[in-house]
């Protein structure tokens, strides 16, 4: 019953998605990033202010970690293989976009802070990509965090210490100084990633 909520509020997530970019499409003119957005277009909507740990335990902000455009994504290191996949999808993305000569952060962000200590999180990160920048912080923090980029977490109760955890899966494309730009399904593959990436770099 657990994953048919969850399955519900992820695609009432995408759904929203959705119809906030038809909304700003509708309500936007010029917009030199058109080209870009495959029919999606971005709004200021999601993202914004987060305090959070890195791996060193030192307390960061997002405008610490957004420096260069960033790919983040909320997931949790005992996930045991959407996200694995996602994150590896999201460094072959950054490697391909090197390649072209462009700069991007991956960024994973924890929605599991009872387990995912900033040493965890490091750890997890370091293995997948150098790049990579992994947080966590406080259950209060991290719930922040998720509210500001309108994600989905919910803890599955199995009564030990090997839980899972629900989420959304989203991966969002996010611009120091310009904020959000787009975001990513799953199904989307690293070469369509860096594509559009590239794109919205290349336009600002």
């Amino acid at each position: 019953m657990t994953k048919i909520y969850a399955g519900i509020a992820v695609a009432a997530m995408a759904a929203l998605l959705g119809g906030s970019a038809y909304w700003v499409y509708s309500n936007q003119s010029g917009d030199k990033y058109a080209e870009c957005r495959g029919g999606q277009v971005g709004g200021g909507s999601i993202g914004g202010p987060f305090t959070l740990m890195n791996s060193k335990g030192e307390t960061v902000t997002d405008t610490d970690v957004i420096t260069k455009p960033s790919l983040v994504y909320f997931g949790y290191t005992f996930c045991p293989d959407v996200c694995p996949l996602d994150n590896a999808r999201n460094a072959e993305a950054v490697d391909i976009l090197e390649e072209m000569g462009l700069d991007v952060t991956p960024i994973f962000i924890s929605i599991d802070p009872a387990r995912d200590t900033p040493e965890k999180m490091g750890e997890f990160a370091s293995i997948m990509h150098p790049k990579m920048i992994g947080l966590t912080g406080s259950e209060e923090q991290v719930k922040a965090a998720s509210l500001a980029y309108k994600t989905y977490y919910k803890k599955q109760d199995s009564g030990d210490e090997f839980y899972l955890v629900d989420h959304s899966t989203f991966t969002y494309l996010m611009m120091p100084g310009l904020g959000f730009m787009d975001f990513f399904k799953r199904e989307t593959t690293p070469d369509e990633m860096a594509a559009t990436v590239a794109c919205f770099i290349e336009k600002s």
